[in-house]
């Protein structure tokens, strides 16, 4: 014979029953749950889930809703072309630097592009299906190669990358003497750096801005995740540098081959490096350096640096030339995307590449290609 023993039981003024002490659910692990023969409104406590759960009829569902997954993210988008460099001279005038891609992260302690702190906490819905694009980098401008009149081209501004309702801008492209930074950069004429994720004049939401220009005679560094890139009239034309994440650790870096590692940081969009106009004291030139996060480097000869793949780095510019042609700038690095989240759930995929580790309590998804959706559960 059933027996129920209570303090108290009573109703309140409106007409429910009020219990003096706290109703204590029947607990369950996982296992001993589903051994239950229940029918629908039976409740129990999920040692398993440390959830309170219910049963519908058909299964059993955790109370007060969906259960929210929280991830956090690193996301880069593809870093911009670098220019061409001058046709006929030999003075000095190549292309800007490509911008970096934009840069957003939620990860506490981080920062996102532009100088930004760390985006809110972030929530998913199992078993829902979310977006995710990994942007591409943007061409390089290329040279004229004896095309008259001359025709030394802009570099092409990288693809946006996205995660659910996130998205990131790609960085711009680096201006060509007769093609001013393309897309997204605050310069109107003259060879300036890309700005890194940047949206138009001054918006630096994902990035900085490249380095400034002068007419047709000077270019600039593109623009990092983390700082400007340096202007036509410094001596120096150093792309912006990126920023560091501790979503992955350098090692964990190193054997995905993304990000740019430098000791023990991880370093995601480098701006571009753009020709520099002087030489040294021993006669030698030299060439700007792209930022740290994978900008491309600018070099004295046709094989100006490409931003490395997947950290959003900018293409370095191409120099100048007297022979009739100029040097053609170098292609953005593609972007990531990074997904961190807790071990107890397995993502599932489609349309993309992938490698998955595991950090303790938590994993980690790392996304290096593709257009494709993800979901949990």
């Amino acid at each position: 014979m059933s027996e129920l023993k209570t303090n108290k039981i009573s109703t309140n003024d409106q007409n429910n029953v009020a219990i003096d002490n706290a109703l204590g659910l029947k607990s369950y692990d996982t296992a001993g749950r589903d051994a239950l023969t229940s029918v629908a409104g039976d409740m129990i406590y999920n040692t398993t889930t440390s959830k309170a759960e219910y049963y519908t009829g058909s299964a059993w569902v955790e109370t007060g809703g969906a259960d929210l997954v929280q991830v956090e993210y690193l996301l880069v988008g593809g870093g911009g072309g670098g220019g061409s460099g001058r046709n006929n001279a030999n003075n000095g005038n190549g292309g800007g630097g490509g911008g970096a891609g934009g840069l957003i992260t939620n990860v506490s302690g981080s920062n996102s592009g532009g100088g930004n702190a760390a985006n809110p906490a972030y929530y998913v819905v199992p078993s829902t299906n979310y977006t995710v694009t990994v942007g591409g980098g943007g061409p390089k401008g290329p040279g004229a190669y004896t095309v008259s009149p001359s025709a030394e081209k802009a570099g092409t501004p990288g693809n946006r990358s996205q995660f659910g309702t996130l998205r990131v801008r790609g960085g711009g492209g680096g201006g060509g003497r007769n093609g001013a930074a393309a897309g997204f950069d605050s310069m109107t004429s003259g060879k300036s750096g890309g700005s890194g994720g940047s949206g138009g004049a001054g918006d630096s939401e994902q990035g900085y801005n490249g380095g400034t220009a002068y007419s047709n005679y000077k270019y600039g560094g593109g623009g990092g995740a983390g700082a400007v890139g340096v202007a036509y009239n410094v001596n120096g034309k150093d792309g912006g540098i990126g920023v560091t994440t501790t979503i992955i650790t350098a090692s964990e870096a190193t054997t995905a081959s993304v990000g740019e590692v430098d000791g023990s940081n991880v370093y995601f969009g480098g701006g571009g490096g753009s020709p520099k106009s002087y030489v040294s004291a021993d006669g030698s030139t030299i060439n700007g350096v792209g930022g740290l996060g994978g900008g491309g480097g600018s070099v004295n000869g046709p094989g100006a640096g490409s931003g490395t793949v997947n950290t959003g780095g900018g293409g370095g510019g191409g120099r100048d030339r007297s022979d009739g042609d100029g040097w053609e700038g170098a292609d953005g690095g593609s972007g990531v995307v990074i997904l961190r989240y807790p071990n107890t759930y397995t993502m599932s995929q489609t349309g993309l590449t992938l490698s998955t580790i595991t950090q303790g309590d938590n994993k980690v998804s790392i996304i290096t290609q593709g257009t494709g959706t993800v979901s949990f559960a």
